[in-house]
């Protein structure tokens, strides 16, 4: 249970609470045992099982030294006071205890939520921190829809097995190891008897336990791929609509459904039965114990007051013991939750910053591809890529799809790392530079914008942590979006719904391009920004984009080749090898790749 103990590591944020809760504890066990030992010798003074001695042993920390010593002073305040009396003292003994041994569980339960509550706080914040580091690689290879299981359900069940486990292990070891010590301070005989049947007990809890962590894998897997296909079809619920596809969708997640409520179902069976066969085999020991334990009462060899409190404490040392037995099986339920966890919190971190990595504090010169390769694994994507952009000029990257376009652009923002060859900004490697200073030097508007459940202003003002309203007014009359955003309910304070689909592609790619003006950057990458928009749409958001690209180092995707014919240089790719490079016209000129592209789309 590797996994489980990395959880504990958080505890240290914790030591006061943890302090306080265990004395709490024990003060609540402490006073639980005095309740039942006002009873006992009552209960030999009430029947008279046991006569009061004449006069006083020496006293020692013996049972039957004990007893006399309480059972005498009881007599002499039944003959001063009566028998009723005593019986009120008792009484009111027992209740004060109680109260004081459950408003110290109360007071532990008070200390101990904070840890509790803190602990799933950090977990969660250290999993999100970390997917937000994480190379984009690792997300294309799992699906959204299992790692929110990961961060909702898996935390659950880490909360409740291992964050639970914490609190019952700050209380019932106090209860058995104390119980268990006057037990043996009663009758070592008795429990010498009852610890017979512990092995056994221990060994089938084991084998459920194993056999549980095994089936919770297997069902939060499952629950993993519930969610994936529940993020699917929300994504895509147009398109399930369009080709008349609910039903094969239905069928499909009540397979995925079907398949986690098995793994649940053995789950919750092999649970419940820790707690019923632990009771039995406790049961068991309890049966050993009341049969020797009579013999020994007949024989004359133990008080039969003495007796019945044994079988009293012994009765509460039950429910602890069933307490630590739940903790075991959900601890291995934990364990195959926080595997699944610690997947992501371990993910290889591809993009990694060098020690002292150098501040990027603007861009003056020129970008460098110097024989750039690339590949995704096994799969090669880019070979031996040479390009200088310099500053304030305009690169176009044209090709087929799959050509690697994309992936060329990628890299520039550390997205990805050169597989070989070095990028350079400024002389720079990239790779040597802070990479939030590297990224704050580089505006994105890719085709599929991307917003965000919240106000126009604030997505406008996404990249920038210090604006005023009167710049993103700026930015979105620079971008041409203003006067569609006064057109709206509250104009730049209204929510524009999940990725932004209260608005039309249009207007959504251009507050994509209003963002980017908002941010500044000097270097500016346009991935084929106008392809997935109407004429009169890509008539706006071109207009847009030529305000954006004034005094700015661009690089543009397109497939749209209109797009591209002033631009100072254009590469050509095909199957990630640069095979043509030139103005425009020198492409066009040349009767290669290019011209075909461009007769293609009849651009002249």
């Amino acid at each position: 249970m590797l996994s489980v103990w990395r959880i504990y590591k958080y505890l240290k944020y914790y030591p006061w609470n943890i302090a306080l809760n265990l004395l709490f504890n024990t003060m609540a066990v402490v006073f639980n045992m005095f309740t039942f030992v006002t009873i006992a010798p009552f209960i030999e003074l009430l029947f008279g099982s046991n006569q009061p001695p004449s006069e006083l042993p020496a006293f020692s920390l013996n049972q039957q030294i004990l007893s006399c010593y309480l059972t005498y002073y009881l007599s002499q305040a039944e003959a001063a006071y009566g028998l009723f009396p005593c019986l009120a003292a008792v009484c009111g003994g027992y209740l004060a205890f109680s109260f004081l041994s459950n408003s110290c569980r109360y007071a532990a339960q008070f200390v101990i939520s904070p840890m509790r509550n803190g602990i799933t706080m950090r977990l969660r914040n250290d999993i999100y921190h970390r997917i937000t580091i994480l190379p984009v690689s690792f997300f294309s290879a799992q699906r959204k829809g299992d790692i929110i299981s990961r961060m909702s359900n898996d935390i659950a069940d880490i909360e409740w097995g291992v964050l639970t486990s914490v609190i019952s292990l700050g209380k019932d070891p106090v209860n058995i190891i104390v119980f268990s010590a006057v037990l043996i301070f009663i009758s070592p005989k008795l429990f010498l008897y009852f610890l017979v049947v512990m092995p056994v007990a221990v060994w089938l809890i084991g084998l459920i336990g194993k056999r549980l962590r095994s089936d919770a894998a297997e069902g939060q897997n499952s629950l993993g791929h519930l969610f994936a296909l529940l993020e699917e079809s929300l994504g895509g619920i147009r398109t399930i609509f369009s080709f008349n596809r609910q039903s094969s969708h239905v069928e499909r997640f009540a397979r995925a459904n079907a398949q986690y409520a098995s793994n649940m179902i053995k789950v919750a069976r092999r649970r419940e039965l820790s707690g019923p066969l632990s009771e039995v085999l406790l049961t068991v020991g309890l049966v050993f114990i009341l049969v020797l334990g009579g013999i020994e009462v007949l024989n004359g060899h133990l008080l039969s007051s003495v007796f019945i409190l044994f079988i009293i404490l012994f009765a509460r040392l039950v429910p602890p013991v069933q307490s630590i037995v739940r903790v075991y099986n959900n601890l291995q339920k934990a364990n195959a939750a926080a595997e699944r966890v610690y997947e992501i919190i371990d993910a290889d971190e591809q993009i990694l910053e060098v020690p002292n990595a150098i501040s990027l504090s603007s861009f003056d010169y020129q970008i460098e591809y110097r024989d750039v390769s690339f590949s995704y694994g096994e799969m090669p994507v880019l070979h031996h890529i040479q390009l200088t952009i310099p500053k304030g000029r305009t690169l176009a990257v044209v090709g087929a799809s799959g050509s690697g376009k994309t992936t060329l652009v990628d890299l520039l923002p550390r997205f990805f790392d050169a597989t070989s060859g070095q990028i350079l900004i400024d002389g720079k490697h990239i790779t040597q530079l802070n990479i939030n200073s590297l990224r704050r030097q580089i505006g994105l508007v890719s085709q599929h914008c991307v917003l965000f459940n919240d106000t126009v202003a604030n997505n406008i003002a996404f990249g920038c942590s210090d604006y005023s309203l009167d710049q993103v007014i700026q930015a979105a009359k620079a971008a041409h979006a203003h006067e569609f955003i006064m057109q709206l309910d509250q104009g730049y304070n209204t929510l524009i719904g999940d990725r932004g689909l209260n608005l039309s592609g249009g207007q959504r790619q251009r507050i994509s391009i209003a963002r980017a003006i908002l941010k500044n950057s000097p270097i500016l990458i346009l991935d084929e920004a106008t392809s997935a928009l109407d004429t009169e749409s890509e008539l706006a958001v071109q207009q847009a984009l030529e305000w954006l690209m004034r005094g700015r180092t661009c690089i543009i995707i397109a497939h749209r080749l209109s797009t591209i014919v002033h631009a100072h240089e254009i590469v050509v790719l095909d199957q990630g090898t640069i095979v043509e490079r030139g103005t425009h016209d020198q492409l066009y000129a040349q009767g290669g790749l290019y011209r075909h592209l461009v007769d293609l789309q009849n651009v002249g």
